[in-house]
Order: structure tokens, then sequence, then C-alpha cells
């Protein structure tokens, strides 16, 4: 954990750090124990963010603490490389999903948390949490695009799990 460009590892769990952007964002995906077997495997699979339109490396699936995933968005030499690595991850007959804190190269710092549960009630809520700041010069000059472009990925990532 030590190359991690973040000093608060594990916050997306609970009390979010000052001095960041703050994302908390859920959603209703489906009904019953078959659609979150479901989810749950593709979503440790890495296949939230390749729906979303990134292609994914991942060292390992399902993906557990240490996995190293890098992303990439864009195409050819206008593609941005995205460094991560798993920070938490677990898998409960009600509980599935991981989280990732960026690594050198990363556009932005911060982590990422990618949520399934299964409710009482049969619903299957998918949640993201994160918080983020940029990483590099380009994040830092175009900090809004970086955030416009923030907020069309976690919309994309919350359809992207969706049997609907």
């Amino acid at each position: 954990m030590d190359e991690l460009t973040y000093d608060e590892v594990g916050a997306t769990a609970g009390r979010m750090p000052p001095g960041y952007h703050h994302v908390r964002v859920r959603r209703v995906i489906g009904r019953g124990p078959e659609v979150f077997a479901t989810a749950a495997d593709a979503l440790l699979a890495g296949e939230a963010q390749r729906r979303a339109g990134a292609r994914v490396e991942a060292s390992e699936t399902p993906m557990r603490e240490g996995t190293r995933v890098t992303m990439r968005l864009g195409v050819g030499i206008l593609s941005v490389r995205i460094p991560c690595l798993v920070v938490w991850a677990d898998r409960t007959n009600t509980v599935a999903g991981f989280a990732y804190g960026t690594l050198p190269g990363h556009p932005e710092r911060g982590e990422e948390r990618f949520t399934l549960t299964l409710a009482p009630t049969g619903e299957v809520v998918f949640a993201i949490t994160a918080f983020s700041a940029p990483g590099r010069w380009f994040t830092r000059i175009g900090a809004p695009l970086g955030r416009a472009v923030q907020a069309w990925m976690t919309r994309r990532y919350l359809r992207a799990l969706d049997p609907r």
C-alpha cells in the first residue's frame, strides 16, 4: 500500500476526508439472490468498468485486496492510463464489492468503492462512494472537465450492472 498516492486508505468505508471531491450514489439494479449473485460475479471481474467503456486489465479475478487494476479510457495517443490497487474486497451472501486506490500515473488521487447489497427487502442496491482530487498537471488545469468525466463514468458504472 506504500505506492498509493493518498493517505486516507479505506475512508470510502466511513467518514470521507476533507479536501477532496466526494461522490455518494446508489441505484437499485434488481431484486433477489440470483440478480445479486450475477451482479457480484460481474463486479468482482471488473465488468462495471468494462461495460462503462474502459479497457481493463486486472492482475487477478475475482478482485481481492492487492489486485492491480489498470484501465484505459480514450483511443490511441489520446488514451489515458488509470492504474489502481484494490485496497478492500469482500463477498458474502448479501454484500459484495471492492475499493481501489490510485497509484502513480493515475489522473486523480483518491479512492473509489463499489458495493452491491442484497437488502432484506430483496432489492439489489449498487452503491459507489469516492473521494478524489486532481493528481496530474492536466487534471489540475482541467479540473471542471475532470469532474464532468467522473460524473459521466459514475452514471455509466451505475447502469453497467443493471440487468433490466
